[in-house]
């Protein structure tokens, strides 16, 4: 357990060498709106991305694979498969498997398909919004609140606040700790949480909600930053990352007077120039 802010502050360098060192091979099965994206981004921060869904391959690729990402956003029923196949090989080969619940809570399909990922399968990671880590928690028995996510956006009741902040960590706690796996709930404040150590972090842009695949592009970088560390500390520095090169990116936009367009490419490129020393001197986090 992580006592206070400093101790895993100091750990980014050296999370973030092992990344470029090891270049992890971050094989994604994530959704067609948003797969460009989320393999620019894994560039970005340092990984490499592959992004095969093909039944006939797929235990071949998770086998070298350093991680498998798991992306439910446009689902179907031979990308369900995929993921199924993908998930078994992982925990054979001790794979990590990051898990995005994208619209858990809306769906049957979705609920399901989330269902059986988490109860059949480790997950070293699941990077959701608020309300799809409610609606699991609900499916758990976590928590027994209805709570209706808003398409594959937060339903504005959920969103985490200074004034809810304490709760929504507990919760996540409790959640991560019940599926013995590592939760990133994204949002205006984020919360992460190993069931052990629980942090807010308070860094971000509201121009990223914007642009479609951000919170994708987040999951795909959790997967490689994870690859090439721990889940907590990967988890992490993939946020900060992330929320950090968004500050830069609408800082630049608003210089320039431009849009949502060139701030996803402004986006990745602070990305790509992710170091160490900026998380650690413009991060705003805290133990909860």
């Amino acid at each position: 357990m992580i006592n206070n802010e400093t101790e895993i502050l100091e750990k980014l360098e050296e999370t973030l060498k092992n990344i470029k060192e090891k270049n992890p091979l971050t094989h994604c099965i994530t959704n067609s709106v948003t797969i460009n994206d989320c393999a620019n981004a894994v560039l970005a921060i340092g990984g490499s991305p592959f992004m095969a869904e093909d039944a006939e391959e797929l235990e071949e690729v998770v086998t070298i694979a350093d991680v498998l990402v798991i992306n439910i956003g446009k689902l179907s029923k031979d990308q369900v498969e995929a993921m199924k196949i993908s998930a078994k090989t992982a925990n054979k080969t001790n794979t990590p498997i990051v898990l995005d619940p994208v619209g858990v809570g809306v769906t049957e399909l979705r609920n399901r398909t989330t269902l059986d990922l988490i109860e059949n399968y480790d997950m070293a990671a699941i990077r959701g919004n608020i309300s799809e880590i409610k609606a699991i928690a609900k499916l758990v028995g976590v928590i027994d609140e209805n709570n209706t996510a808003k398409g594959v956006d937060v339903n504005i009741d959920d969103i985490i606040t200074e004034e809810n902040l304490s709760a929504n960590g507990e919760l996540i706690r409790e959640l991560a700790a019940k599926l013995n796996t590592t939760i990133l709930a994204s949002g205006p404040i984020d919360i992460l949480s190993d069931g052990e150590t629980t942090i807010a972090i308070d860094n971000g842009d509201d121009m990223m909600p914007l642009i479609t695949g951000s919170g994708c592009m987040l999951s795909s970088i959790v997967g490689s930053c994870v690859g090439g560390s721990t889940p907590l500390e990967g988890s992490l520095a993939a946020i900060l990352a992330m929320n950090i090169a968004g500050e830069k990116a609408r800082a630049k936009v608003d210089e320039k007077d431009e849009g949502t367009s060139s701030f996803r490419a402004y986006l990745i490129d602070y990305l790509y120039k992710t170091n160490a020393e900026t998380l650690v001197n413009e991060s705003n986090i805290k133990i909860l």
